[in-house]
């Protein structure tokens, strides 16, 4: 899991696509605090492992936040989290809602659960980024998510749009930077695994009932 060891070919593929990226987009700058949107997936980790490499290679200083909102299926889900970000000396804000179950009742009508759940958790992220006067909330969305979500929005409502790298919210106050959008989830899970990292896995009754998770099936027939 540390930095001393040496790394393998696909984490340095890994930090040098994510830093040629965040580069190019001009994702980041002296002083920036960066929270990192932390679910606990293999992305997310990966998000947090790169970035915290990465940040020893800048020229500058920026500060680094991990972000957990568990949505309540499995509130021990945070644990191995806590124990890392402690070990590796990185600050977090760690907090387990009910908006996953929520998703799935009576009072989530008009949405499927998995957007639901997903705008709640996002606007609880916006809210702890104005919190801790944060610059930048970073996702750990990779190529795959570029291609599932470009297919969706066409697929579904007709727009052609996928993800951007970076985008403004707030009057520009927030940066929404996307670092690992050049890389596959294939070489994210590489990397991850030669970290050792403790992912864990989605416990919500929808992960594998989805929109998304129809257009990936679909993609991979195609």
């Amino acid at each position: 899991m540390g930095t001393r060891k040496k790394l393998s070919y696909v984490q340095k593929s890994c930090i040098g696509k994510a830093g040629k990226l965040m580069h190019s987009a001009g994702m980041l700058w002296p002083g920036a605090r960066l929270g990192i949107a932390f679910s606990g997936g293999v992305d997310s980790w990966a998000l947090l492992q790169i970035l915290r490499i990465y940040r020893k290679r800048l020229p500058f200083p920026i500060e680094l936040m991990a972000l957990h909102i568990n949505p309540g299926f499995a509130p021990e889900n945070h644990l191995p989290l806590a124990t890392w970000l402690q070990e590796n000396g990185i600050p977090g804000h760690l907090e387990c809602l009910d908006i996953g179950p929520r998703a799935h009742t009576s009072e989530n009508r008009a949405n499927s659960p998995c957007f639901w759940c997903s705008l709640k958790r996002r606007q609880r992220l916006f809210q702890l980024c104005q919190t801790y006067n944060l610059t930048h909330l970073a996702f750990g969305h990779t190529s795959d998510d570029l291609v599932h979500t470009f297919f969706m929005n066409m697929t579904t409502n007709g727009r052609i749009e996928g993800m951007y790298p970076k985008e403004s919210f707030f009057q520009g106050s927030l940066e929404v930077i996307r670092p690992l959008l050049w890389i596959d989830k294939f070489q994210i899970q590489r990397a991850a695994k030669a970290w050792g990292l403790p992912i864990v896995d989605n416990p919500c009754p929808s992960a594998h009932n989805s929109r998304r998770s129809d257009v990936e099936h679909w993609l991979e027939n195609l």
